[in-house]
């Protein structure tokens, strides 16, 4: 009797352990080797998605190259719009001729994944945030993302911003080698403003053995998103995750993936490449969770203005949809002779170094133990 127990309990355990890898609900995932782009483990990883605030890593990525080509400097003081201050939730709350440092507007994306921060650095480097977004669409190709297209700084929904995990794993590597005097900001836990330590959302930064940080995104049409970049014996990878039901699932896939990375390292197949992975056709986005208006998402590409504000709205709350929706194929779209940004934002198609430390900031800070600090993730934002 006691070896029929022993065996139930053995077969209890492996079901458990069975049923929590496969009862995730579908999602899309990419785990890269970042010392050379080999593919450890990818799910659905070249499908379109909307990136919510991984897009900010794109606005983060245009910020570092403009850093260091000397356009700007990380204490230029840069003036909020009557825009950036209507920026729905998560933000800092600046106010409309408010003053921020490039510096701090960095911090605060990467830690509160601001979009006024983002929204104000749009501004400052493109004019207005349509013709930024527009330049980011190009430099993603640049980069081969070619199924990636940006309609705004922040990640806010519209029905034209997509990417895949494929290709903001790209952008997560080229960012990591090509900006490695910037690289030490995505570990930041926390940083000063207006005299207030503000704590990062990022759990995986947070807790993570061997995190370096990256972005948290969500919104009700991509589900809770995460890129992640972690070291370990010497080890660097690189991880996206899309499409999590919860917050806390992200955190779970993205650990577990990486985890399983590290171990299987030695048996990477050479052959599975993130520069040469198929970049065909990604299909359309889902829409992940019952939650908001999906026709909103769709309606959000119509707007006649770029400077038109969105609603405050919670996570779990509807954005007003205009009376006329629109879909993805059908769109009531500026004629590029009155809009040349977004024509050209929607018009683009396909057409190393490790990092080293550098001196950091005063302006924020890392957890002493590297990943001890336990920060509470606030979901209630459109995107964070």
């Amino acid at each position: 009797m006691t070896k029929v127990k022993l065996a139930l309990l053995i077969l209890n355990a492996v079901w458990l352990l069975t049923v929590s890898e496969v009862s995730y609900g579908r999602h899309a995932a990419i785990i890269i080797d970042a010392d050379n782009g080999n593919v450890l483990h990818e799910v659905e990883a070249t499908q379109s998605w909307y990136p919510a605030s991984l897009t900010k890593l794109m606005t983060l990525y245009m910020t570092f190259d403009a850093l260091k080509a000397g356009q700007i400097h990380l204490y230029d003081s840069m003036t909020a719009s009557s825009h950036a201050s209507q920026q729905p939730n998560s933000k800092l709350g600046l106010r409309r001729g408010e003053h921020i440092t490039v510096e701090d507007a960095i911090l605060a994306i990467i830690t509160r994944s601001a979009n006024d921060a983002s929204v104000v650095l749009a501004e400052h480097l493109g004019g207005t945030e349509q013709n930024f977004a527009a330049n980011m669409t190009e430099k993603a190709h640049s980069l081969s993302m070619y199924n990636s297209h940006f309609m705004n700084a922040t990640g806010l929904p519209n029905n034209w911003q997509v990417s895949t995990p494929r290709d903001l794993a790209v952008l997560a590597w080229k960012a990591q080698r090509n900006f490695p005097e910037y690289y030490h900001y995505f570990a930041a836990h926390s940083f000063n403003f207006k005299g207030t330590e503000l704590r990062g959302i990022n759990k995986f930064t947070a807790n993570y053995p061997g995190a370096e940080g990256m972005k948290t995104g969500f919104t009700c049409g991509s589900g809770f998103n995460l890129i992640g970049a972690a070291h370990q014996n010497g080890k660097r990878l690189i991880g996206v995750v899309m499409g999590g039901m919860t917050s806390k699932e992200r955190y779970q896939l993205m650990m577990q993936k990486m985890d399983t990375g590290f171990a299987s390292l030695n048996s990477a197949d050479p052959a599975r490449n993130i520069t040469t992975m198929a970049t065909g056709s990604a299909g359309s986005p889902p829409y992940q969770l019952d939650c908001g208006n999906r026709g909103a998402m769709h309606a959000a590409v119509a707007t006649s203005s770029p400077n038109r504000s969105y609603r405050k709205v919670s996570s779990r709350a509807a954005y007003k949809a205009p009376a006329k929706t629109v879909s993805r194929t059908q769109t009531s779209i500026q004629p590029a002779s009155k809009n040349k940004a977004l024509a050209k934002s929607i018009a683009q198609a396909k057409s190393p170094t490790k990092p080293v430390p550098a001196a950091k900031s005063k302006n924020f800070h890392k957890d002493k133990a590297g990943v001890k600090a336990k920060v509470a993730h606030k979901a209630t934002a459109p995107v964070g």
